[in-house]
């Protein structure tokens, strides 16, 4: 499957830093600081008291990233190299590295200096990256199967697709590697793409990702961000400040619009929940994200999930602190067919709960409460049919009583045991857990 690098169809366009900073030779670490607007509007020094992502692996499927840029030094791993066949990902130089390193900074970079002051900060600063580099312009048959495997297989607990690969449908191949992700419990994001169209893009669209779009600072959606059904969640996804590895007059940073940058805030607010939730699933921390999402005030009222916006816009920290009900095992992914998605802390995944609130019954034997409603049956026959036999006695010695031979009553009648009757599970619509459904917003005519 065609398989096209984000920096041309999701990777938004990148502001020079000269037409941003005019002709100052080096930002300070406060204006470098300053820029990076989504860590004031999440408030990040509280969410860092909380949680750092650490001991949590996020991969990166990208172009390499620069493991030795001073904001990241020491979170890289050396990753894997699907471009050249051979070798680590941790090595990248010039534009090649451009757009991996930004998402590796968004998501895991540290800053540098006294107490990590200067440069970019990420938005889990304690999680380790593993780049997984991946071909520009693949055409061969399984697309980003092999990368994202191989992602799994290494440990990683959240993979960053900050791209798209021009195709409206996944490959058999491709459909399985996600498959294989969400089996191992592994949280899956990806970028919506930057066109502002509703054709769906590939990872984005294939069930079980978690779509993500782009918005503002003040939490508008981003003109260029696609939309659809699909779409679950927005992140900041304009004038985003990140680490590159081209020079410009602020030393290797840059800035850029798009739903890439918007999905590696995801993944490191992902990267946050993992740390501190270690024992819910990938569905579960989804769940989090989209129960504490927000929307900007003109846009309260809508029905959600709509297209433009997913459920709203992240809000790590309420993420962090709120009281979220753990919910299904699968969250807003649909159940996996031929197996779990995961471990699950929620009791109610073995009543084969759907994600949505209503809970179907298990067909993996007797439940201990219909045994027990057996045994009682049987109790009260057996004292049942001792009380007969022993008016029966009686009769005998006293006569007929009146009225002819007494009886029992048959199958069916007052006390009769009806042996095939079976106890039906009543289903509960609309249990705590389910989504919001309402009519999508029709996209705009195309």
């Amino acid at each position: 499957m065609s398989f096209t690098r984000t920096l041309r169809a999701v990777g938004g366009a990148v502001v020079a830093g000269a037409l941003l900073f005019g002709t100052a030779p080096v930002a300070s670490a406060d204006q470098m600081r300053n820029d990076q607007w989504p860590l004031q509007k999440f408030d990040a020094g509280s969410i860092w008291n909380i949680s750092t992502g650490k001991g949590v692996t996020v991969a990166v499927l990208d172009s390499p990233v620069d493991g030795s840029h001073a904001d990241l030094t020491g979170n890289v791993l050396p990753g894997k190299n699907l471009i050249t066949g051979s070798g680590s990902a941790d090595h990248g130089t010039g534009d090649e590295a451009d757009h991996g390193t930004a998402m590796a900074s968004i998501i895991a970079g540290h800053g540098h200096g006294a107490g990590g002051a200067d440069g970019v900060k990420g938005l889990a600063p304690d999680a380790k990256i593993l780049p997984v580099a991946v071909p520009d312009g693949s055409t061969g048959p399984f697309g980003f199967g092999p990368a994202l495997r191989y992602a799994v297989d290494q440990g990683a607990k959240v993979v960053n697709m900050s791209f798209g690969n021009g195709e409206s449908s996944v490959s058999p191949e491709e459909q399985q590697a996600v498959d294989y992700a969400r089996k191992h419990d592994v949280l899956l994001v990806a970028a919506a793409g930057n066109e502002g169209v509703s054709t769906p893009a590939i990872p984005a669209a294939v069930p079980g990702v978690l779509a993500v779009g782009a918005v503002d600072e003040h939490g508008d959606i981003w003109k260029k961000s696609n939309f659809g059904p699909h779409v679950k969640l927005t992140a900041p996804g304009v004038n985003i400040r990140s680490a590159g590895s081209v020079v410009d007059v602020n030393g290797k940073y840059r800035s850029a619009n798009g739903t890439s940058d918007a999905t590696a805030y995801v993944s490191g607010a992902a990267a946050l929940l993992r740390s501190k939730f270690p024992d819910l699933t990938a569905g579960q921390i989804a769940n989090r994200l989209i129960k504490t999402a927000s929307l900007p005030a003109d846009q309260q009222g809508i029905a959600l999930p709509d297209q433009h916006y997913g459920y709203g816009s992240i809000n790590p920290l309420s993420a962090l602190t709120k009281d979220v009900p753990a919910g299904s095992k699968d969250g807003p992914f649909p159940a996996l067919s031929g197996g779990s998605s995961g471990p699950s802390s929620d009791p109610s995944s073995a009543a084969g709960d759907t994600g949505g609130g209503v809970k179907i019954a298990s067909h993996k034997g007797l439940s201990a409460p219909f045994l027990i409603l057996v045994g009682v049956v049987v109790l009260v026959l057996l004292v049942i049919v001792l009380v007969v036999v022993m008016v029966a006695k009686k009769n005998r010695r006293n006569g007929p009583p009146p009225g002819g031979p007494g009886g029992f009553g048959g199958p069916g009648g007052p006390g009769g045991y009806m042996p095939n009757q079976q106890m039906p599970y009543q289903q509960q619509p609309g249990a705590p857990g389910s989504y919001p459904q309402g009519p999508p917003t029709q996209p705009p005519g195309q």
